[in-house]
């Protein structure tokens, strides 16, 4: 791709919107490593509130990325994993990461 389209065919948009935001390609790449109970991808994450992690798994859900599966057990048991449409994110991912290893220096000190 060597032209980027008008904003009205930009076809890139509703991808930014379903994936923008501090902590969704976080969780997308942790949910490419494996599937994962809430707990789990708190810890990974580190600093996220449970109520931030709980909306952006639910937006990530309601646009078809994560899937969730509830074991219906007492204590509950609730794992999360990426669909098919999720994963089809790793070469994004993968590509925003050789991105940015190639361009580490500029990213740390943009003067």
């Amino acid at each position: 791709m060597t032209t980027l389209e008008s904003k009205e065919n930009c076809l890139i948009e509703p991808l930014i919107e379903a994936i923008s935001g501090k902590w969704k390609l976080l969780i997308v790449y942790w949910l490419a490593q494996e599937t994962s109970r809430f707990n789990q991808l708190q810890r990974n994450l580190g600093s996220i509130t449970h109520r931030t992690l709980t909306r952006q798994l639910s937006e990530l859900q309601e646009a078809g990325f994560v899937s969730r599966k509830d074991f219906k057990t007492i204590p509950p048991h609730v794992e999360y994993s990426l669909t098919p449409l999720g994963q089809s994110l790793i070469p994004l991912l993968q590509a925003m990461h050789d991105w940015a290893a190639s361009n580490a220096d500029l990213l740390r000190d943009p003067k």
